[in-house]
């Protein structure tokens, strides 16, 4: 099989748990690169997952759930979406000295290879927690916990690193952004819901570092003040050279402000069981390409499959796929009757993505009822 690029092959490596990994970068990969592909900071929580409830939780009442999962959330959905699509990931969290924080750490590091020496246990600090409620293709969430102690001294500059998945919070700064992106990291900006309700783009300050912003609809039509998330995306390239708007059931549109190019791909219809970090997954997918210099059509379309394929599993991190899984789907899909011949041309670049060798299953890590339980 052909790289990307065209150069060569995507080897596959072994990683945790003999896990055969493609490595999508392979053919750029020389011997003065950064040592890793992107790197993350964030808050990583206990991630308790109830599915299978036939409505939300109505106030007086006791509702049983027909599954549950439990994992580690947070920025650790995003660092291990990543991971499994091959990329060499570093994530500085802070973890409790409990159980909980235990098991997130392990899960993270001996499973899924992630890169935690900018990470830290502090000690009498509890994990935090979310129980998310799935149901009827939404989830609702609660969380609970408390800032960590500071870190003294001040953490260095972030290590280099190709890329960074950075969350924009309106009205305050990150220094490390500036840092990464003054040696050379392309920074690709998220944010979450505004609850000050200013929706101001100049409170988004950390964005004039980023290469790329990824919003879903509604935060690109508020931050904007447009009626159509379409347009909000040519707006906010006035402030990014690369805008990524989510439209949800519609797929998603991007617009590249140096190339001039747009593209538009639609959703993949699928039966979604717990929709936990879809997003995470989908901004993994296409920081991949990206940094892989796939076109950008394949770079949506990449997304929005990965993205796609975690709804069909539960438990938010444990739910991103592998390129075992990515396989599996696009050798399935061909052989459905009756499949639109236009559709199975949008996602033909992975054919020359996925050696022969990656259709082979391998045991990735599901999220599980409980945690503690010994091998046997």
């Amino acid at each position: 099989m052909i790289a990307p690029n065209g150069k060569g092959p995507s080897p596959i490596t072994e990683g945790p748990h003999c896990q055969a990994r493609v490595d999508p970068l392979a053919a750029l990969r020389a011997p003065d690169e950064p040592p890793w592909d992107v790197y993350l900071t964030g808050t990583v929580f206990l991630d308790i997952i109830f599915t299978g409830l036939d409505s939300a939780p109505v106030r007086g009442t006791e509702s049983w759930a027909r599954g549950m999962g439990s994992s580690p959330g947070g920025v650790a959905n995003m660092a291990t979406a990543l991971a499994r699509l091959g990329l060499r990931t570093s994530l500085a969290a802070t973890f409790g000295d409990d159980h909980y924080g235990e098991y997130c750490w392990d899960a993270l590091e001996q499973g899924e290879g992630i890169d935690l020496s900018p990470s830290r246990t502090v000690p009498g600090w509890h994990s935090p927690v979310t129980v998310s409620m799935a149901y009827e293709g939404e989830r609702t969430m609660v969380s609970h916990g408390h800032e960590p102690p500071p870190e003294e001294p001040a953490p260095e500059c972030p290590p280099r690193a190709r890329a960074a998945v950075a969350s924009l919070t309106p009205g305050r700064r990150a220094p490390w952004i500036a840092q990464a992106a003054a040696h050379g990291t392309r920074v690709f900006g998220d944010v979450g819901w505004d609850d000050t309700g200013a929706w101001d783009l100049a409170g988004l300050a950390d964005l004039e570092h980023c290469e790329a912003f990824l919003p879903n609809a509604e935060e690109a039509m508020r931050y904007t003040g447009t009626d159509c998330p379409r347009a909000a995306a040519h707006a906010l390239t006035e402030h990014v050279p690369l805008a990524v708007v989510t439209l949800g059931a519609e797929g998603a549109y991007a617009v590249d402000r140096r190339t001039g190019e747009s593209a538009e791909v639609p959703a993949i219809d699928v039966e979604a069981m717990d929709p936990t970090g879809a997003g995470d997954v989908f901004v993994a997918g296409f920081v991949t390409g990206t940094l892989a210099g796939w076109p950008l059509a394949d770079r949506l379309a990449f997304a929005g499959l990965t993205a796609a394929l975690s709804v069909q599993e539960f438990g938010g991190s444990l739910s991103a796929p592998g390129w075992s899984e990515i396989a599996a789907w696009w050798r399935r899909v061909q052989s459905v009757e009756g499949q639109d011949p236009a559709a199975l041309r949008r996602y033909a670049f992975l054919e020359r993505l996925i050696p022969e060798e990656a259709a082979r299953p391998w045991p990735l890590r599901r999220a599980v009822p409980t945690i503690g339980f010994r091998p046997a």
